[in-house]
């Protein structure tokens, strides 16, 4: 089971902390935010574009440079705010063989993001009241 925390760091700033990792997502200044670090939409995204070049690398060999991911998605006009959409590319070096293409075709379809998203996880969001201070009673 993987777990990770995140602090508030005041404003928009939060940090997220897993595995000794440290990373601050904010929101960008026209949204109230101070553009410290990526919003979590984008992280959202990237963690999907991150996954497919994952798998696109290994199939393309440890010689191989890797690929390069390119991702647009689209947002919500309305309520509920969500991503509607992702489009991916993936761009391999040139040479590529057609094999190599081949298993970057069948390697992606691995992506754990990607099938996180093809087949939901159930997500369960608690906000237990807060501990109430108890003060000794005065004698």
């Amino acid at each position: 089971m993987g777990e990770l925390t995140v602090h508030s760091l005041g404003g928009d700033r939060h940090r997220v902390e897993v595995r000794g990792h440290r990373l601050v997502v904010d929101q960008p200044v026209p949204d109230g935010g101070e553009d410290a670090g990526p919003t979590p939409v984008e992280l959202f995204v990237a963690s999907l574009a991150a996954c497919v070049g994952h798998y696109a690398r290994r199939a393309l060999g440890s010689a191989s440079p890797g690929a390069t991911v390119h991702c647009r998605w689209q947002m919500a006009s309305a309520p509920p705010w969500r991503v509607t959409g992702v489009s991916i590319e993936v761009e391999l070096p040139e040479g590529t063989s057609q094999a190599r293409h081949a298993a970057v075709l069948r390697a992606v379809s691995h992506c754990t993001v990607h099938n996180s998203l093809v087949d939901p996880p159930r997500v369960h969001i608690d906000v237990p009241p807060a501990h109430q201070v108890t003060r000794p009673a005065v004698a």
